[in-house]
């Protein structure tokens, strides 16, 4: 099969064998997102070698154990863990000491006519959500994850600082799931629009008037940028917190004094749970058409990341 891999720090596409793990469910990838994540991965981030990709929906062509799904649209979870250890046992394989990650840790990714997940990782798409929009079931996981991590109430205050992807889906789930009081804060006139859209408060960074300063509980930092880690503390009030959502290749400086003064409380929050965002997707609770870009055929995949990699760009799609 036509695979795009990352290997001996090149990237480019390859004829591979089918993947075979005895036990597995095999899907057949129909579309795949670019995530910051695989652009990451592709500078070096995480050490990984091998098909890229997590963000995808696809066809199950074969699900021993679980033969329902067979022939079925679906998405995936993109954590498969051992089964035995206490995260396993308690339903959560996300901090399995063991697990695969689907394109980004031990196991090949979605940018691939197959890929390979256990069957229980697999959640059926409903017949409304298009291949299109349920593409994007797994970033908005991630986005809805932050409520995981931190108790949002209708009277909490949160500023998700930047307009990409991940920002605009932040400040859209957790408005729609928590109901918290939610400010976008970004550089782009016309990605925030987006999320203005959908009933989210979204200013540009130099229009947040003075009062705004040391006034949210909760600042989701989702631009990847020093400045935007720089932004979102200042916009703490002292024991606030801050959850950080950004993967990148690098290290990150932190002045750690504000951190310390105003007694800051810092949250790490990474994957998600699909069931609420495929609801969410279901009900057009959330705007993700305007966030595709462009769309390539695995045959341009080198271009389609040389794409998404451009200032302004949003999701770019691989069509498989």
């Amino acid at each position: 099969m036509k695979a795009l891999r990352f290997e001996n720090n090149r990237l480019g596409l390859s004829d591979v064998p089918a993947p075979s793990r005895e036990g597995e469910a095999l899907v057949r990838v129909l579309l795949a997102g670019v995530c910051n994540t695989d652009l990451e991965i592709a500078r070096g981030y995480a050490g990984f070698e091998g098909t890229l990709g997590h963000e995808f929906v696809g066809v199950v062509e074969r699900a021993p154990g679980a033969e329902e799904l067979e022939g079925r649209r679906v998405v995936g979870e993109i954590n498969a863990g051992c089964g035995r250890c206490q995260w396993c046992r308690a339903g959560d394989p996300r901090h399995c000491p063991e697990r695969t990650v689907l394109g980004i840790v031990g196991r090949d990714g979605a940018f691939a006519e197959y890929l390979q997940l256990p069957a229980a990782n697999l959640l059926p798409v409903p017949d409304e959500v298009p291949d299109a929009r349920a593409v994007f079931t797994e970033p908005l996981a991630a986005a809805c994850a932050v409520a995981e991590r931190v108790r949002l109430e209708p009277e909490t205050r949160v500023a998700v600082v930047g307009d990409g992807k991940l920002g605009l889906l932040c400040a859209q789930a957790l408005k729609a799931t928590t109901g918290a009081g939610v400010t976008l804060v970004g550089r782009h006139d016309s990605k925030l629009e987006i999320a203005r859209g959908r009933g989210v408060r979204a200013l540009k960074t130099e229009e947040l008037p003075v009062s705004f300063g040391r006034c949210f509980d909760v600042a989701v930092e989702a631009s990847g940028s020093p400045a935007g880690l720089a932004t979102a503390l200042k916009l703490l009030r002292p024991r606030g917190t801050l959850v950080l959502k950004s993967t990148f290749h690098g290290t990150t400086e932190l002045n750690a004094a504000p951190v310390v003064v105003d007694e800051i409380s810092i949250v790490g929050s990474r994957c998600g749970r699909f069931p609420v965002a495929l609801e969410l997707l279901r009900r057009d609770a959330v705007e993700v058409d305007a966030l595709v870009h462009e769309e390539f055929p695995l045959s341009e995949g080198v271009r389609a990341f040389e794409r998404a990699a451009e200032p302004g760009v949003l999701k770019v799609l691989l069509r498989v």
